[in-house]
């Protein structure tokens, strides 16, 4: 218990460093490029408002006309297929923020469908990356038959590699789409895509924004629909394999601690037999998944 509690605090001190450290290097690539945005648009407004004899009531009449049209370059946002777009940024958690409903009723039923949304949402992606790392580690074990390799058995490190570049190559896929669709530079397509797959949303890029494609593109936004929902769930996959890893490392060190004990208390209070349980069943859960450990328990040696 008490190396637990020493993890839990380093893991809290580390966030808040890894926190400060974030701070820092932020504020030193974008402050300056900032304030240079912000002496630009004072220059720019200060033109516009001497060219056309604005007052500063009219500029910032003009302002708000502006931003309140930039979503409906995008054509209707709230017809179906914008709106099916939002659902998915709500369930989801991505919440770019392009769209908002502007009713109160449209604000209360948000709230209630997040509510009940976002954890069957969550449920669901991790019932599918379980179900497509078991299908990875089946793949895995008829390669490694196939090319004659004496162990057969699907390490940790391999599931963690696979799942890693599947990731990228989701991402890969996802950037030369959308900057093909979008005209956007590879670089800031892919930069969406991360965004959008770790559903942080920033919302500074945002597919399906311009000339109504909402409506003029079915075949594209289909696309952009499936593309969040797999490329949700691939890296949904690739999480539950790292967050897994950690969870099993408190039963790693429960059987650490268990070897320290005094014969007899280790015999009285956890039966080697219940020791060994608790470690096949962390290691299966890692690498199969919660119904395949049920259904199909492993063998010793094939952990």
């Amino acid at each position: 218990m008490k190396r637990q509690n020493l993890r839990t605090a380093a893991l809290i001190l580390c966030i808040f460093s890894y926190l400060l450290v974030g701070a820092a290097v932020f504020d030193a690539l974008e402050s300056e490029a900032e304030s240079g945005r912000k002496r630009l648009l004072e220059q720019k407004r200060g033109e516009l408002r001497r060219k056309y004899r604005f007052s500063a009531d009219d500029y910032r009449e003009l302002e708000r006309l502006v931003l309140q049209a930039e979503p409906h370059r995008a054509g209707r946002q709230w017809k179906f297929a914008g709106s099916f777009y939002f659902a998915i940024t709500v369930i989801t958690t991505i919440g770019y923020g392009h769209a908002a409903p502007g009713t109160d009723a449209g604000k209360v039923f948000c709230m209630f469908y997040a509510i009940l949304g976002i954890p069957l949402t969550l449920v669901m992606f991790q019932s599918l990356g379980e179900r497509m790392n078991t299908v990875v580690r089946l793949l895995l074990k008829k390669i490694k038959k196939c090319l004659g390799m004496r162990t057969t058995n699907v390490s940790m490190e391999n599931m963690v590699l696979v799942g890693f570049l599947s990731c990228m190559g989701t991402l890969c896929i996802g950037a030369a789409a959308f900057s093909y669709f979008e005209g956007w530079t590879f670089f800031h397509a892919y930069y969406y895509c991360f965004i959008t797959l770790t559903t942080i949303g920033f919302g500074d890029f945002v597919a399906l924004q311009k000339n109504e494609a909402l409506q003029k593109k079915p075949p594209y936004v289909a696309f952009s629909f499936m593309y969040i929902l797999v490329g949700l769930t691939v890296i949904g996959a690739f999480l539950n394999l790292v967050v897994l890893r950690f969870l099993t490392m408190n039963s790693e060190d429960e059987r650490r601690l268990l070897s320290y004990l005094p014969a007899p208390q280790t015999a009285a209070a956890f039966p080697p037999c219940l020791t060994s349980a608790v470690a096949a069943a962390s290691t299966c859960l890692l690498l199969h998944g919660l119904d395949s450990c049920v259904s199909e328990p492993c063998s010793t040696g094939d952990l």
